[in-house]
């Protein structure tokens, strides 16, 4: 009888164990599942770098802005994003603007492609203003700006970022950048490049008053950049740059109501702390904003701050955003 009980206990020890480990086995797999689902649910992210992150050394002669595009693959990007400000060649506009400008493009796309590197968007800036109130300016503002989509579809570039400065008035300026969008909006779908807005002084850091314009625009060629440091709108003087600013947007809030319109992100920074996170900003609720709203491809790192070597606030930078992609929600 003791035996029997004894064999019982066994057999029903081993049934239980056999269930606990199909169990775990079971859980197991589930899990395994789950994170190759979430994996698979994960937006997907490339690491671009923006040229302004090497404004110093290109500026002082130290860096040539035409070795940019091996300089980016270098330090571990595939993609790169120009600032046309950094080419003393097309500094300033004039009767031969548009020959100067191909040529640069032509001369940055065969260094590109020799570096295995993507176009993504172009920078531009001191081509004119795009809401400014002289009609005359306002039209070669505007004609200066379809030259560089001319370049970034030689180059491959998928945007060209512009700004909406000139106007201060808010009403004014929704009015003129509307025009002036609306026209770049329609020469993009010829050429097949899209004209993007970041946030970058003035009523454009402002994040309702450009969505408002986006919302009026209403046209799949024309965007934002959203910049996680550009919500400045107002300076101390009236100044554009440098004064202390007066009248700041919230960056979190801007972000948020901005991403639906992305066709990029700048993933602007400043300083880091001993852990490598950056010290005025949340960058994994940055990301997870940017990754909440659906937007995927190119996000661009962009160093703006004091270390000596620039190279080393671009490698804090790209690890910051990978670790933010990497603990998204």
């Amino acid at each position: 009888m003791k035996n029997y009980l004894l064999g019982a206990f066994l057999c029903a020890f081993v049934l239980i164990s056999c269930k606990e480990e199909v169990k775990k086995e079971e859980n197991s797999a589930f899990a395994k599942a789950e994170k190759e689902v979430s994996k698979e649910n994960t937006p997907s992210y490339k690491h671009s770098l923006a040229q302004w992150s090497l404004h110093k050394p290109f500026q002082d002669g130290t860096m040539d802005p035409m070795e940019f595009p091996q300089i980016a693959k270098d330090l571990g990007f595939t993609g790169v994003e120009y600032v046309t400000q950094l080419y003393p060649s097309v500094a300033e506009v004039g009767t031969d603007y548009k020959e100067r400008v191909m040529k640069l493009a032509k001369d940055l796309n065969a260094k590109a492609t020799a570096a295995g590197m993507d176009n993504v968007l172009i920078m531009v800036d001191h081509a004119g203003e795009l809401a400014d109130p002289d009609p005359k300016k306002l039209e070669e503002a505007i004609a200066n700006h379809k030259i560089w989509m001319d370049a970034a579809k030689l180059m491959g570039a998928h945007s060209v970022r512009a700004n909406l400065f000139g106007e201060l008035d808010p009403v004014k300026w929704h009015a003129l950048s509307v025009a002036s969008l609306k026209e770049l909006g329609a020469y993009g779908k010829e050429v097949g490049v899209n004209v993007i807005i970041e946030n970058h002084g003035g009523w454009s850091s402002d994040g309702e008053k450009l969505v408002a314009v986006m919302k009026e625009v209403n046209m799949e060629t024309v965007g934002v950049l959203p910049d996680f440091g550009n919500f400045c709108v107002k300076r101390e003087g009236g100044e554009r740059w440098g004064a202390p600013c007066v009248l700041e947007y919230d960056t979190y809030k801007g972000i948020k109501e901005m991403m639906p319109y992305a066709k990029g992100v700048s993933a602007k920074s400043y300083n880091f702390d001993e852990n490598g996170d950056e010290t005025k900003l949340d960058y994994q609720r940055l990301m997870q904003i940017v990754a909440d709203s659906g937007f995927e491809g190119y996000v661009g790192t962009e160093y703006e701050g004091p270390l000596e070597d620039p190279k080393e606030g671009i490698a804090l930078t790209k690890a910051l955003v990978q670790k933010s992609i990497d603990n998204l929600k």
